[in-house]
């Protein structure tokens, strides 16, 4: 461009600059500190137009679908590549065939096993949001994929959610603070994120056809605004559109959400993805804002988008001109990620010890303590001559499992591995697997079912495995006990039955607890489960997740105290199924319709609202030290729309170790006159502080993100009033108060 800034077109800016060109401080320290815009403009626009002038209307219609279970077809002859699509909720997926879902049998296709979203927001740190884009996005140009089909950003509506791991959580603000930098960190390495599943896709029970209700002051302020963020402040590259009905429409031909919505309103520019065998219609889910159809169960050239198509434009029920622009969107995407235009693209590199430091920095955030009397935890080690360790999730791995995309991994550290790594060898590990994963072979594997119909868990207890694990308990001098889920359990296309411990776990937990009251358990698991009665029981009780290549390791360092355990849940843990709001009102799973009756009171805002004591609130988690907060206030009494409040706290750590803490900042407004949950998350900071030092917290927070979504109006308002911040550790635990005033 011979240093020469073009002014860029509506179609690249708007697609194109923003976040990605101006938020990457570290980049742009490497400039100089100068934010240069990237010139992908009339020269690309140009291009585009030439290339599909060249195009034949068969060549234009194959970049419209699948051609093989991960890519879209190309255009040999004018150098259009194929897209090449690539899972990756916990990682890079391994190399499948082109045609059907067996492995490839790649040796070179090992790739990092990443923490679950659910526990890349148990961090709530943004920092590691974009080392896992980041990190992933290189893994991913490594395997020279273009786009990475994640993150998924839907609420966690029900405790029960069979991607609850994948979801991360229940409330819109984290959801959308945690996804913009996950983005932003991905598309940095020349890769398109897939940002799904586009929108309302909140149980996997019927998620085929379930019809969703939901109103729009709900749709508005719960659903969509992780989504928008997406597409307004990271540039997402792609949507993918999910499986299910939104009032009647299916997702991926429906015109209020692809178009209304997703393009008119918040400006997208990108292409949008169907999800697996999705679409349901040729003429339709084209004109009705879908770009591309991608799915399994037929040959490739009957999908919808194919040779229907191609008989629908020659019968003049649709034009070629309405091909084209879809056909340009693709071509803009793969342009911005330099898939063509001859640019040096990010090479990546991928299973390296850098990236798998970069997992473990994520495990080790996202490990949260719920419970630790009388210190039981960390572990002291002064006389301790052996350890039990009991549970099958002592050695169970996950980065593959269930339904859905894992991640072919040469290293994942077990807890049990973790715990061998870590401990002196003169301490003797006694292992014992304690419990059996076990189903109902008549229902083993039967998909979807989990809910309402099987495949039943077997809960009742191998004797010979009991014993062996009451026996090294009562031999050792502590006993630690990993018990909770794992993802054959948790997984895509099952919501599960109930909240309770399966495999028989909880009896024993209790019967080791009555045999070593030195007993510590560590759930491994992605969603919530009912554990009142072991929480009561244990001294100690830990939290992890499908934590990654270096979970185990993680896991052993916060359990001895290498690592402060900072990791806060994303979610609220209900004492039993019906206090949870979905369920409390009915409300799910719904059969062919579902309404989603508790409107805007989703997860903590229900427990708050109604006073509903949960076992642990949205937002808890312990640490090995203590803070307390001092000195809050706002930078002003009253504030205009325009305005942005400054709330500073001092943390001051008071006790005996260093710490992380994160300051969580919600909204309050008594005398509102529309309906209003008791209080909202509206800003964070996660903080270090040294032992018996003092950190000066300050969260900004927008007056704008005040507002509520007016029906009537069809815009965001902010009511006018007084209004109460409130900073503290959890929903829950509220410390400090500050009232501000909005003109």
């Amino acid at each position: 461009m011979k240093n020469k800034i073009i002014t860029l077109s509506i179609f690249s800016m708007l697609l194109f600059k923003g976040y990605n060109a101006n938020s990457q401080t570290v980049k742009a320290k490497k400039q100089n500190k100068t934010t240069r815009v990237k010139s992908l403009s009339s020269e690309f626009d140009a291009k585009i137009d030439k290339l599909v002038a060249q195009m034949t209307l068969e060549e234009k219609i194959g970049m419209l679908h699948g051609n093989s279970m991960f890519s879209t077809g190309g255009v040999k002859r004018l150098g259009i590549p194929e897209l090449k699509m690539a899972d990756g909720p916990l990682g890079v997926r391994e190399e499948i065939s082109r045609d059907n879902w067996s492995a490839a049998g790649w040796d070179n296709d090992f790739a990092t096993y990443y923490p679950a979203s659910g526990a890349l927001a148990a961090t709530w740190n943004t920092k590691m949001a974009y080392t896992f884009g980041n990190s992933v996005g290189q893994e991913m140009r490594a395997r020279d994929k273009d786009m990475l089909l994640s993150p998924a950003i839907n609420i966690v509506r029900t405790p029960l959610g069979g991607r609850t791991y994948e979801y991360s959580t229940e409330d819109p603000f984290l959801n959308k603070k945690m996804a913009v930098p996950l983005i932003v960190g991905l598309q940095d390495n020349d890769v398109m994120a897939c940002v799904k599943h586009f929108a309302a896709n909140n149980q996997e029970t019927n998620r085929d056809f379930v019809d969703v209700q939901i109103d729009e002051r709900t749709l508005r302020e719960i659903y969509l605004p992780a989504f928008e963020a997406a597409v307004k402040e990271a540039k997402a590259y792609s949507i993918m559109g999910a499986y299910n009905k939104f009032r009647g429409e299916y997702l991926c031909e429906n015109d209020y959400m692809l178009n209304t919505i997703l393009r008119d309103e918040w400006g997208f520019k990108g292409v949008v993805v169907s999800d697996w065998a999705a679409v349901h219609s040729t003429v339709k889910t084209l004109k009705n804002g879908l770009d591309i159809e991608m799915g399994t169960p037929k040959p490739f050239n009957e999908f919808f988008l194919a040779d229907k198509l191609i008989a629908a434009a020659k019968a003049g029920e649709i034009s070629e001109a309405e091909i084209d622009k879809h056909v340009k969107r693709i071509l803009g995407v793969l342009f911005q990620v330099k898939a063509m235009g001859g640019k040096d693209r990010v090479k990546g590199s991928i299973a390296t010890e850098a990236h798998y430091q970069d997992a473990y920095k994520i495990a080790a955030e996202a490990i949260v303590l719920l419970k630790n009397d009388h210190n039981a935890l960390p572990l002291q080690l002064n006389g301790v001559k052996s350890i039990a360790v009991i549970g099958n999730n002592a050695t169970k791995k996950n980065a593959l499992g269930g339904f859905g995309a894992g991640v072919k991994t040469k290293r994942e550290i077990t807890p049990l591995e973790g715990l061998k790594n870590r401990l002196p060898s003169s301490i003797k590990i006694n292992y014992a697997e304690g419990y059996l994963e076990r189903y109902d072979k008549k229902n083993k594997g039967k998909l979807g079912d989990i809910t309402l119909n099987g495949p039943v868990t077997i809960d009742k207890l191998d004797p010979e495995k009991l014993e062996e694990a009451i026996n090294a308990a009562k031999n050792s001098d502590v006993a630690i006990v990993f018990a909770g889920s794992n993802r054959d359990y948790e997984t895509e296309a099952s919501d599960r039955r109930d909240l309770k411990l399966p495999f028989g776990q909880e009896e024993l937990i209790k019967k080791v607890l009555a045999v070593n009251p030195r007993t510590i358990v560590v759930m491994i698991a992605g969603a919530p489960f009912e554990i009142e009665e072991i929480s009561k029981e244990t001294k100690a009780l830990v939290w992890s997740w499908f934590n990654g290549s270096e979970g185990g390791n993680a896991l052993a360092d916060v359990l001895l105290g290498k690592v402060n355990p900072s990791g806060k849940l994303p979610w609220t843990m209900p004492r039993e199924i019906m206090d949870s709001p979905a369920h409390a009102t009915k409300s799910f799973p719904g059969d062919k319709t579902v309404t989603y009756a508790e409107g805007i009171l989703v997860g903590y805002r229900w427990f708050d609202t109604k006073n509903i004591a949960p076992m642990y609130p949205f937002g808890y988690g312990l640490s090995y030290t203590t803070f307390a907060f001092e000195n809050a206030k706002a930078d002003k009494k009253e504030y205009d729309n325009d305005d942005i409040i400054t709330v500073s706290v001092d943390v001051k750590n008071t006790g005996k170790v260093d710490g992380k803490e994160v300051v969580q900042l919600y909204a309050s407004k008594s005398d509102s006159k529309i309906q209003r949950a008791a209080q909202e998350l509206k800003g964070f900071k996660k903080v270090l502080v040294k032992a018996g030092e003092n950190q000066k917290v300050t969260i900004n927070v927008p007056v704008k993100e005040l507002a509520y979504y007016n029906v009537t109006s069809k815009k965001w308002v902010v009511e006018p009033g007084s209004y109460t911040l409130k900073l503290g550790t959890s929903s829950r635990d509220i410390k400090k108060e500050v009232v501000v005033l909005i003109k």
